[in-house]
C-alpha cells in the first residue's frame, strides 16, 4: 500500500482525524466507521489507513491486509447484530461501479432484507 496519505482524500482526512467520524474500530492498519449517508439500518465502512484509490491499485502482497479487512467486517457485522440475519459486503471499483470516494473501502450493509440483483 502507499506509504503517504493523499492530502485531499476524504477518507485519508478521517484517518488523520481532520474530519470527525463515528469510529467503530481502529488499529494500526485499518479503520471502520459509520457511513454518513446510510443505505441500510447498518452501514459501516472499513478502510485501510494507507491510501489506495481502488482494488485496481492494490499492490501484490496486499492479501493479508484485505483478509484482515474482511474478517474485521465479519466481526463488525456480528457486533451490529446482523451476523446471523445477514449482511452484505460491497466493494465498488471505479466510476461505473458507483465508487464515489477513491480510497478503497468496503461497505457492510444489513438490518433489512437486501435485494438481489443489486442496482
Amino acid at each position: 500500500m502507499t506509504a503517504a496519505h493523499a492530502g485531499d482524500c476524504l477518507f485519508c482526512r478521517i484517518v488523520r482525524k481532520e474530519i470527525a467520524a463515528k469510529i467503530l474500530f481502529e488499529n494500526e492498519r485499518i479503520l471502520a466507521f459509520e457511513d454518513i449517508r446510510p443505505r441500510a439500518p447498518v452501514h459501516v465502512l472499513v478502510i485501510p489507513k494507507d491510501h489506495v484509490a481502488s482494488l485496481n491499485e492494490a499492490p501484490e502482497g496486499a492479501e493479508a491486509l484485505l483478509g484482515e479487512i474482511l474478517l474485521r467486517a465479519r466481526a463488525l457485522a456480528r457486533e451490529k447484530g446482523v451476523g446471523e440475519s445477514g449482511y452484505r459486503i460491497v466493494l465498488n471499483t471505479a466510476r461505473d461501479s458507483g465508487q464515489e470516494v477513491f480510497h478503497i473501502h468496503f461497505h457492510i450493509l444489513g438490518g433489512r432484507r437486501l435485494l438481489w440483483p443489486p442496482g
